[in-house]
């Protein structure tokens, strides 16, 4: 061990404070046991270089785990949320080809009752336009959802990663001034 004070100095002001020899040396003896037992603590609390290599390695690692969950999420999330798309395209092609057909047969049987059809056409076009408005609003509040979720992931990604940083550089900070 080191020891940053001359230990023969401080014996000799002592004696010229008035302590003998042996009192000197035994308060010197003392004092290095005591900053001896302090290094070993602080010794104690101390990691080596290495362990912060690996410990940074592994937050790195779990950083690169996670942005790798993000990406996959945020892939299966939107191939979920384009067959569902599809699906619903699908269905109003099919709800609007058996509203045409169901027009078109009911003014080739019913010219006789021609004012009762158009009230029953205007009804048909009413619910398909409610489905229609319906589902736009769905597709359009999915879609923000999505967004919003998109976003918020993002900000906790963003967050994590700040912190992360600023964590190990007052670690790496904390090291340095207690290395200096």
């Amino acid at each position: 061990r080191r020891l940053y004070f001359d230990t023969h100095a401080l014996v000799c002001l002592l004696e010229e404070k008035g302590f003998t020899t042996q009192q000197s040396e035994v308060i010197v003896s003392a004092l290095v046991k005591i900053m001896n037992t302090n290094l070993d603590m602080i010794y104690k609390d101390m990691v080596t270089k290495v362990q912060q290599e690996i410990a940074l390695q592994q937050v790195m690692s779990h950083i690169a785990g996670v942005k790798k969950d993000m990406i996959i999420l945020e892939k299966s999330e939107f191939s979920a949320l384009r067959a569902e798309n599809e699906k619903i395209k699908l269905e109003l092609q099919q709800i609007k080809k058996q509203v045409t057909d169901e027009i078109t047969k009911v003014h080739a049987d019913n010219k006789l009752n021609l004012n009762l059809e158009k009230s029953r056409v205007k009804e048909l076009h009413a619910q398909q336009d409610r489905a229609l408005t319906q589902t736009d609003r769905k597709i359009d509040t999915e879609v923000a959802d999505l967004k919003t979720m998109l976003e918020t992931h993002k900000l906790d990604n963003i967050k994590y990663l700040a912190g992360s940083v600023f964590t190990c550089l007052t670690v790496a900070l904390g090291f340095y001034r207690l290395w200096i």
